[in-house]
C-alpha cells in the first residue's frame, strides 16, 4: 500500500473520501498496541459496504515520531497494558491533535490507568469529559439510542465515551469498559452474537463521521 496524505470533504450532506485510512498507533510501555488484530480491516470493510466512503481495506501502524505521521488525521489505539509515550512522542501527538487530527482510543481492559496518565501529560489542562447519550457522536451516521454498547462484561460497569475537546472541536475520544475493538474482530475470536457485532461496527462508523464532519 502506498502512503497518502488522507482528504476529506463534505458535498450534499454525504462524507466522500479520498483513500480514507485509519493509522494504529505504537506506543511503548509493554503494554500491546497490536490487540484485536482483525477488529480495524473488519471496521473499514464495514465502512465501504454500509456507507459513501471509500477506505484502505487494512490499517497502517505508526510510531508517532514517524516522519510522516502527522500525515494521518485519524489515529487509533488499544490494548490491555501499561502505555508509555516518550517525550518526542508527547510533542508530536499535542501537534497532530492540534493541527486537525483526531485520535480514538479504545481500552481492551487494561489499558486505562496509564492511557489517563499519558492524556495528562500531552494535554495536563484538560480533563476528559463524559458524554451524554444524545450528543451528535452517537447520531452522526447510524443511531445509536443507547449510547455506547456493550460488548464485554468486565467490572459490571455501564460503558463510557468520554473526549477530550480543543474549543469546541473534539480531539479525542476515549471508549472505556465497551471492547469496541473485540465486537470488531472476527465471529470466531469472541464467539459474540451479531446484534453486539454490529452495534460495535456501527459505533466506529459513527466516530469516524463525527471525527470527519463535526
Amino acid at each position: 500500500m502506498v502512503k497518502k496524505t488522507t482528504l476529506y470533504f463534505v458535498m450534499l450532506g454525504m462524507i466522500s473520501a479520498q483513500s480514507f485510512s485509519i493509522a494504529r498507533i505504537h506506543y511503548s510501555g509493554g503494554g500491546d498496541w497490536y490487540s484485536d488484530p482483525s477488529s480495524l480491516p473488519n471496521l473499514l470493510n464495514y465502512l465501504n459496504l454500509n456507507t459513501p466512503m471509500s477506505a484502505y481495506d487494512e490499517e497502517f501502524r505508526i510510531k508517532l515520531t514517524d516522519d510522516d505521521a502527522n500525515q494521518y488525521p485519524y489515529l487509533y489505539m488499544t490494548g490491555h497494558g501499561n502505555i508509555r509515550f516518550t517525550d518526542d512522542e508527547i510533542i508530536a501527538l499535542r501537534s497532530i491533535l492540534m493541527n486537525g487530527g483526531f485520535l480514538h482510543a479504545d481500552d481492551n481492559y487494561g489499558m486505562d490507568d496509564s492511557f489517563r496518565r499519558e492524556m495528562k501529560r500531552v494535554f495536563p489542562n484538560k480533563d476528559l469529559v463524559t458524554l451524554p447519550h444524545d450528543h451528535p457522536l452517537f447520531s452522526s451516521y447510524f443511531k445509536m439510542s443507547n449510547g455506547l454498547p456493550k460488548v464485554h462484561e468486565h467490572d459490571n460497569h455501564p460503558p463510557q465515551a468520554l473526549a477530550l475537546f480543543e474549543d469546541k472541536r473534539m480531539i479525542l475520544v476515549y471508549t472505556f469498559e465497551s471492547d469496541l475493538g473485540d465486537g470488531w474482530e472476527d465471529a470466531s475470536v469472541h464467539q459474540d452474537p451479531f446484534p453486539i457485532r454490529e452495534a460495535a461496527l456501527k459505533m466506529g462508523v459513527n466516530i469516524i463521521y463525527f471525527a470527519l464532519t463535526q
